[in-house]
């Protein structure tokens, strides 16, 4: 680790500050958080009585004090609704779980104030930056710009290995080994690791794809979506993350089907996947084998893996169903250890470290804290209304956050982009729900939305 590590943390404080200074407050929100996930070190510096500083704990601060600086009244606007209680109640779950396992109020508050830096202040600034379509279709750009930006990087380390990171920041951010996929190497660029990346592409693509089909943009930067698309979706499949891969094709496979049927319901099931799967292997309803046999297909040592990923998590959720309600706390109790108290624990899926350390009642919340958006989405804007160019961005990050949750029954990579996404989409729902925002008649609200 070099000394560049430190001053890039610390000092992106400064960058957000000037950022607010010099450009609209949600140009600056999005520059800030986007920024921060594609090049800052992914490296985490303790400090006595503080969250650990993290690329995204540093960003959600210094954004939370740019907004009380420049945009204050914004912020003071802010009134909780009830589409808010799921991520406070996901936020404040560490204090319960430390409070009934013995660890103390303070403890309790530590976590919850780390919980609030990664999820409760992208969430709220969300909330208040992008909650109408015009907001959304800017985080949408912003997102398909920031999968472009990756697209040389990606390629640079497809081409000679993941090593990005290493000659900017002096160390490999995960292990090589699990860079080397199909013959060649995955990329992780700067972020956590490659299936990181790979969801990041994923997002991108699909954003990319579903607003160049149905209209809502036909440029960026002045280049035609007919040349950006197919660039973005070819380094998308070459990141060689399946399971990313394999939510794209489903994300689209949804909204083109959508597009002829006009369903609802086929939207709002899929959405039900992430609390029904794990209702189901928690009360030990599905062991997971039929995935593994068709990983099997594909490539067995893949199998072999997701083999010993579902055998741990069965595992692991009969240890955390002896302390069901709020689990067993943090500083890893709620791991596996040997006889010797070695941790054998392979621990991959968001869902099984939020269940052993929150219990069901911090699983249930950051379930809903995911899900409860997508419905609300629904509610608010039919699906049949989801091919309009002004509601395009809006189905898409919808479905984005859908494949997130997904994405979080196998991994547990948090990229605040999409706490942003949670965020705009709840806030839509509840500004439309006093009359601004709601979608309108196609030409009315086309015209509206392009200045027609």
């Amino acid at each position: 680790m070099t000394s560049l590590v430190p001053i890039s943390l610390f000092g992106w404080i400064f960058v957000v500050v000037m950022l607010f200074s010099l450009m609209s407050a949600r140009r600056a929100v999005l520059v800030s958080f986007i920024g921060a996930v594609l090049f800052l070190p992914q490296a985490a510096i303790t400090l006595p009585g503080l969250p650990d500083i993290t690329k995204i704990s540093v960003t959600s601060f210094s954004v939370l004090l740019a907004v009380a600086l420049f945009d204050t009244a914004r912020l003071l606007r802010f009134r909780l609704s009830w589409v808010d209680l799921p991520m406070l109640a996901w936020c404040l779950a560490p204090l319960p779980s430390s409070i009934v396992n013995g660890l103390g109020v303070y403890d309790g508050a530590a976590g919850a104030l780390s919980e609030m830096f990664t999820w409760g202040i992208p969430y709220l600034i969300g909330r208040i930056y992008f909650n109408d379509l015009a907001s959304l279709r800017e985080l949408s750009i912003g997102i398909l710009i920031g999968g472009l930006i990756y697209v040389p990087l990606c390629l640079l380390e497809i081409r000679l290995s993941p090593q990005l990171h290493r000659w900017v920041y002096g160390y490999h951010q995960h292990s090589f080994q699990q860079t080397i996929r199909f013959g060649g190497y995955r990329p992780m660029v700067f972020m956590q690791h490659g299936l990181m990346v790979g969801m990041w592409m994923t997002s991108a693509s699909l954003i990319g794809v579903w607003m160049w089909k149905t209209g809502a943009l036909r440029h960026l930067l002045g280049v035609p979506m007919a040349l950006l698309v197919p660039v973005q979706l070819a380094t998308t499949v070459l990141c060689k993350s399946t399971a990313a891969l394999v939510l794209l094709i489903g994300g689209l496979f949804l909204l083109f089907v959508n597009r002829w049927a006009r369903l609802s319901l086929l939207i709002a099931c899929f959405a039900a996947i992430p609390p029904a799967y794990v209702t189901a292997r928690v009360r030990g309803y599905w062991s997971g084998q039929q995935l593994v046999t068709l990983a099997q297909r594909i490539d067995m040592e893949r199998a072999e893996s997701l083999s010993t990923r579902f055998e741990t998590e069965t595992l692991l959720a009969d240890k955390a169903m002896q302390r069901p309600a709020f689990g067993w706390g943090r500083w890893g109790r709620w791991r596996l250890y040997d006889e010797y108290g070695r941790d054998i624990t392979t621990s991959d899926s968001l869902w099984i470290i939020a269940l052993g350390e929150t219990g069901v009642v911090g699983l249930a919340a950051l379930l809903a804290a995911l899900v409860l958006p997508v419905w609300l989405a629904l509610k608010r804007v039919p699906a049949g209304q989801w091919c309009l160019p002004a509601a395009a961005p809006l189905a898409a990050l919808t479905m984005v956050v859908a494949l997130y949750a997904m994405d979080n029954l196998l991994n547990a990579m948090l990229n605040p982009i999409y706490v942003l996404a949670l965020g705009g989409i709840s806030g839509y729902f509840v500004l439309s729900r006093h009359g601004a925002g709601a979608v309108e008649p196609k030409q009315l609200l086309t015209a509206r939305l392009f200045g027609a």
